[in-house]
């Protein structure tokens, strides 16, 4: 189909297969689904109140980390309610623009939360490297601009491939073969030339996983630099721990899309897509946060007063 030709569609809704194949395990899955969301939703709202209440987290670091609690919540939102329901609901259907809706915004808090963990990578390339200078250079308004800049890419990329895939024209079937509006799955319904869409994903994504890569190896390699350089293991430790939780958020993040990257576009893999892609939009959200609390003395201080401080006004309001 031609570029700039209204979408000539005449699938008005599609229906989502989910894991349908499966009915035995609709309801476990729907409980595990919803407790997972739950711990979600808990987990990162109490990252964001626990930064806002404690003057000590008032750094770059934490105001970074809020915004990835606040990513974590809407990409997670955007697959697993309707994940919920198609589960228990006889319904499965989404209209063709709510479909492009969700694609629009799970693409768009994906890429927005890559470049947040390179930019988070940044800010602890500054607090290792040049300690002295790191609140001069980690300046509130660089802050907000590298956030503001992280979210605009995010929407101005996922705009750019939803239209490509807007452009395409589904005539039927209408099943697709996931529990969301993933991109190889709605690929797979079109029944126009698709190399146009292929073309601007593959160039969209390629960029960005390269580049955010690139920022985060070129943070990691001058810290590993200045780590080796530092005379007392107290410092080598410190230096360590500050960065540890970040790692480990960033090979679960990009070791989950290399792997949806590496999965062959065949019938037999539309499971393992499905299943990576529960990992990506479930799963991780769920994780970060704990991650960073486990891992965060500040944090789990803040929570522990918070707990004592909730028990005492109970137990005072008892007596």
């Amino acid at each position: 189909m031609v570029l700039g030709l209204r979408n000539q569609s005449s699938v008005t809704t599609f229906i989502l297969m989910g894991f349908s194949e499966y009915p035995y395990l609709q309801v476990p899955l729907f409980l595990l689904f919803f407790i997972v969301y739950t711990v979600t939703l808990v987990g990162n709202l109490g990252i964001i109140v626990v930064r806002r209440i404690n003057p000590k987290l008032h750094t770059p670091m934490y105001f970074f980390l809020s915004h990835l609690s606040f990513l974590d919540i809407c990409y997670s939102s955007v697959f697993t309610p309707k994940l919920l329901e198609i589960l228990v609901m006889a319904d499965r259907s989404i209209s063709f623009k709510g479909c492009m809706t969700q694609f629009f915004f799970i693409c768009s808090f994906v890429i927005t939360e890559m470049f947040m963990l390179a930019v988070m990578a940044y800010d602890r390339f500054v607090a290792v490297c040049n300690p002295l200078l790191y609140m001069v250079v980690m300046s509130p308004q660089l802050c907000a601009l590298l956030v503001a800049g992280t979210y605009m890419w995010g929407g101005l990329c996922s705009l750019t491939i939803t239209y490509s895939l807007y452009e395409l024209s589904y005539c039927g079937p209408n099943t697709i073969n996931h529990f969301g509006c993933e991109y190889s799955a709605l690929l797979s319904l079109s029944c126009s030339d698709t190399s146009f869409s292929q073309i601007v994903c593959f160039i969209i994504s390629t960029f960005n996983e390269t580049c955010s890569l690139l920022m985060i190896l070129a943070s990691y390699v001058f810290i590993v630099i200045t780590i080796t350089k530092m005379p007392s293991k107290g410092g080598l430790q410190r230096a360590f721990s500050t960065c540890s939780s970040h790692l480990t958020a960033i090979s679960i993040f990009h070791g989950i899309i290399l792997l949806l990257y590496c999965v062959p576009s065949s019938k037999s893999s539309w499971l393992l897509v499905k299943v990576a892609t529960v990992l990506f939009t479930v799963i991780i959200p769920m994780l970060n946060p704990l991650i960073y609390s486990l891992r965060n003395k500040d944090v789990k201080e803040t929570v522990r007063k918070l707990i004592m401080s909730k028990l005492h006004s109970q137990l005072t309001s008892l007596k």
